[in-house]
């Protein structure tokens, strides 16, 4: 990332900066690395900025009104890109045509019911082809913004702005 840029998503996060927040019903600390070797942790999947040829964003939302990025957990086997591919299709229906690994970001946690867990998350931008609204799984609901609205469409978690700034800005959406 060249500089400290704050965006209509926040302060980015800085290389591996712990920033505490409250998730799972516990406090967690998570951290920004960036693209090369994952930081140590339990992989956790992949999340991506999905966008189109038109610079769209594909978003996803369970509900029609909170919306995120799509992402998920892995499967038996699979690493950091195939769980990417994988969900993106699942998640968002579309198909990666290209992706870039942005980083990861190393989650901590220290109360709760998963204390002394760290999971880690690799976050890419990925080109994508959409393709025609068939919801397989757990998410009813997609829609495309443009990259200049992603800000004002995300609905990020309390405290985990940081992150999702520091992805958006690597991925050069803000």
């Amino acid at each position: 990332m060249n500089g400290d840029r704050t965006s209509a998503l926040g302060t980015p996060a800085a290389d591996g900066e712990e920033l505490p927040v409250w998730s799972n019903d516990g406090d967690w600390l998570i951290a920004w690395h960036p693209p090369g070797e994952a930081p140590a942790g339990t992989p956790h999947g992949a999340s991506a900025f999905c966008v189109t040829p038109d610079d769209d964003v594909v978003l996803i939302s369970t509900d029609g009104l909170n919306w995120t990025w799509p992402g998920g957990r892995p499967e038996d086997g699979e690493d950091w890109e195939q769980v990417l591919n994988r969900e993106m299709r699942e998640e968002a229906c579309c198909e990666v045509r290209a992706a870039r690994l942005l980083g990861f970001v190393r989650a901590r946690c220290l109360t709760g019911p998963e204390a002394g867990l760290i999971l880690v998350r690799s976050v890419w931008r990925a080109e994508v082809e959409v393709s025609p609204w068939a919801p397989e799984y757990e998410i009813p609901h997609r829609k495309l913004v443009p990259a200049e609205l992603l800000a004002e469409s995300l609905v990020m978690e309390p405290g985990f702005e940081p992150v999702y700034a520091r992805a958006a800005a690597e991925a050069g959406l803000i």
